[in-house]
């Protein structure tokens, strides 16, 4: 189903809501700067975590937020199985901070997550991340809290192959979609972007932002991620 313009001024609403949150858990005064710790928060955490769980997360975000989280993804790239170091270098070019900055602004993100997210998504995300990663992404004390992902009883012989099949397969129509879908999302979220490009996601009325809203929806609609909806 194609998603009407109402919805889409509806999606812009939840992210500047969000984004407001943010940039007052950060006591930023720049929005901008609000803006790149969240795409930065997103991208390092989606790409550490294996596809399914990264798409499971995705299902999870308000419509603008899930294509600014898919924007560039490379599923077949990942998870990339990067350290404590790593992630913090990674945060800190994506959002063009200083890496000793990157233990205060992570969490601080992930507050966010934990206010707005239902009890128990983050956490299962989260539990993905080997120990030193997750305690720069959510800070000493929540991180101390969560423990490792549990791992699965292994199946005795002859049992649960048929389902592991299935799951296979549902598995690789799951990420076909979301291939089609990341593309659209991904369009939408650039014009989004250049429409509201001195004020990420502010809802402040002018004819650019307007503008733009209104294509994006249009990209909504006629491309894959509008007709698979």
């Amino acid at each position: 189903m194609a998603m009407p313009l109402e919805a889409f001024d509806h999606a812009v609403h939840t992210a500047n809501t969000w984004l407001s949150d943010l940039a007052r858990e950060l006591g930023a005064q720049n929005r901008r700067y609000a803006y790149r710790m969240l795409r930065a928060w997103l991208h390092t955490l989606r790409d550490r975590l294996p596809v399914n769980d990264a798409a499971k997360f995705s299902a999870q975000l308000p419509e603008l937020l899930r294509g600014m989280y898919f924007e560039g993804w490379e599923p077949s790239r990942t998870p990339v199985k990067y350290s404590r170091d790593e992630y913090v270098a990674r945060f800190a070019l994506q959002g063009r901070i200083p890496a000793s900055e990157v233990p205060t602004v992570a969490p601080a993100v992930t507050r966010v997550f934990a206010r707005r997210l239902s009890p128990g998504q983050l956490e299962e995300a989260l539990a993905h991340l080997p120990g030193p990663v997750r305690e720069v992404v959510a800070g000493p004390e929540l991180a101390g809290a969560r423990g490792e992902a549990p791992r699965p009883a292994a199946p005795t012989a002859g049992v649960g192959t048929t389902s592991t099949t299935a799951q296979d397969s549902s598995a690789e129509e799951m990420l076909a979609e979301l291939q089609a879908r990341v593309d659209s999302l991904t369009e939408a979220v650039r014009v989004m972007a250049e429409g509201l490009e001195d004020n990420p996601l502010e809802s402040a009325p002018a004819r650019r932002p307007a503008r733009s809203a209104r294509l994006a929806s249009e990209i909504l609609m006629t491309g894959p991620a509008g007709r698979a909806g």
